[in-house]
């Protein structure tokens, strides 16, 4: 196993926070490796006395072995900022999680996505446009992101599974401990048909801490945020505000003056941070305007013929490696320089098992 990965491993399974991971990066440099880890005598000043040595005696090759079979096991599939098949979107964050925990499709995470959130305690209007918003943009090959929570969150997710479409879950705890327990049948649902992800190992409690740190993800993955009710005291201004920073679009849903469900989505229409939207066509809209935009790009991107051939065969979804080679015609060792240019160029990524998909 790779040194760095070895190290990563090792790290994941402790739920370390990132501006310690960034500490330890930061004076690792580039000997990314258990030895220099262990060896490093700053390293061990980032950490109490006993925790450190704790951490060494826990080391052990077969033990990080028998992780990473366990992960296996169970479905999970670890992503890390150094992996090529990491969000773009994500990895360019400055909070950028180091680790993301995934069980189901990972293609999903370069599909085109909007968030949609809001207060747990919704009220009939608000599951209302909720269940509006979340079908019609589904249907339209959108990928709904939400935080599993009760409220908003929830109906979003099975709005879009209501009509087939695609949602990603970002959870405030690892995946083995499902919050809220009444969402784990929702949760099974989603891993079977979407994408359940976290970036804390998989038998991590939710927290007060952990939450506010999964909207970032939840902000930070979506090309989009959709608020459709929430009020003031709502969570969902830590979305807003992530959202914010990252420079994503924010939308709202006017609701009513008078009801404390709606200060928040009134409130950022009137303060022009979001955009007042009153009809699914409303996104789409914007959303045809990045695509064109993102296709200007694309088309300013200069390939060769023989990596046409390639990116070709992606253009219905992603294929195995094998498949590729075979059916592009060129030599193996030609085919696999190619793939490696198309790759540092941003144009495909490398998924677990030997798919590949353009980005």
């Amino acid at each position: 196993m790779e040194e760095e990965k070895k190290l990563l491993l090792f790290l994941s399974m402790y739920d370390l926070t990132i501006n310690k991971l960034d500490q330890i990066y930061s004076v690792l440099g580039e000997d990314r490796s258990l030895k220099a880890f262990f060896k490093s005598k700053e390293i061990e000043k980032l950490f109490a006395k006993d925790k450190f040595e704790q951490l060494r005696q826990l080391y052990d090759e077969n033990r990080i072995s028998n992780y990473q079979k366990n992960l296996q096991n169970q479905d999970i599939h670890i992503i890390t900022r150094f992996d090529s098949t990491f969000p773009s979107q994500l990895k360019n964050l400055p909070d950028s999680p180091y680790f993301l925990f995934c069980k189901g499709d990972l293609t999903l995470l370069s599909c085109p996505s909007l968030a949609i959130v809001g207060t747990r305690k919704p009220s009939n209007y608000g599951r209302v446009v909720t269940d509006k918003f979340a079908k019609a943009l589904a249907k339209e090959g959108i990928v709904i992101v939400s935080g599993l929570a009760y409220g908003i969150d929830s109906i979003a997710h099975r709005k879009c599974l209501e009509v087939g479409g695609k949602t990603i879950a970002v959870l405030g705890s690892g995946l083995n401990e499902i919050y809220p327990k009444e969402h784990m049948a929702l949760a099974s649902e989603i891993a079977s048909q979407g994408l359940l992800i976290s970036e804390y190992s998989p038998n991590r409690k939710a927290t007060s801490y952990t939450f506010p740190q999964r909207n970032r993800i939840i902000a930070g993955l979506s090309g989009g945020v959709l608020i459709t009710e929430a009020s003031i005291k709502s969570g969902t201004i830590h979305t807003k505000d992530f959202a914010l920073d990252y420079g994503r679009n924010i939308y709202a849903v006017p609701g009513n003056i008078d009801s404390p469900s709606s200060e928040l989505t009134n409130e950022t229409i009137k303060s022009g941070q979001a955009m007042c939207v009153t009809s699914p066509s409303d996104i789409l809209k914007d959303y045809a305007v990045m695509k064109k935009k993102e296709h200007k790009t694309e088309q300013a991107i200069q390939l060769s013929m023989d990596e046409l051939k390639i990116v070709s065969l992606l253009q219905d979804g992603m294929k195995d490696i094998d498949y590729l080679a075979k059916n592009s015609n060129l030599s193996i060792n030609i085919f696999n320089s190619y793939l490696t240019t198309l790759e540092i160029r941003g144009i495909i990524s490398r998924l677990p098992g030997g798919y590949v998909v353009k980005n």
